[in-house]
């Protein structure tokens, strides 16, 4: 095995050293929603799974996701799917090499932004 010295390496540089870019923050939170809905997901059929275990169980599951907690945590669910279907659709413009340039990339992070704010809003006025 070879001698290698590690001690005078230089480090790579940490998050804590680079500004954080809209790029970057977009791809965190693309990931971070993409976790959070499998989370979303346990919650209804928890649900679904109570409906069919019978009456009290339903009424533990229905009284949860009613909750002022349920409410909150269905709010930022939908706009976890917003956010994620929206950036799919960005990664699906990038797959066809376009929108590239850092101005445009960054551009396509604020109207993701943007507009899964207003599609959230829109959904829980509407529904």
């Amino acid at each position: 095995m070879a001698d290698v010295n590690r001690g005078n390496r230089p480090l790579s540089p940490h998050i804590t050293i680079y500004r954080p870019q809209i790029t970057s923050i977009t791809s965190i939170l693309t990931r971070i929603t993409g976790n959070a809905m499998i989370v979303a997901a346990a919650l209804i059929v928890w649900w679904f799974a109570a409906a069919a275990a019978g009456p009290a169980s339903f009424a533990t599951a229905d009284g949860f996701l009613r909750s002022w907690f349920g409410d909150l945590v269905l709010f930022f669910s939908v706009l976890g799917l917003w956010y994620h279907t929206l950036a799919g659709i960005r990664h699906l413009i990038w797959d066809e090499v376009k929108m590239l340039e850092i101005d445009k990339a960054e551009l396509l992070g604020q109207i993701i932004l943007i507009v899964s704010v207003l599609l959230t809003i829109f959904t829980v006025v509407v529904l």
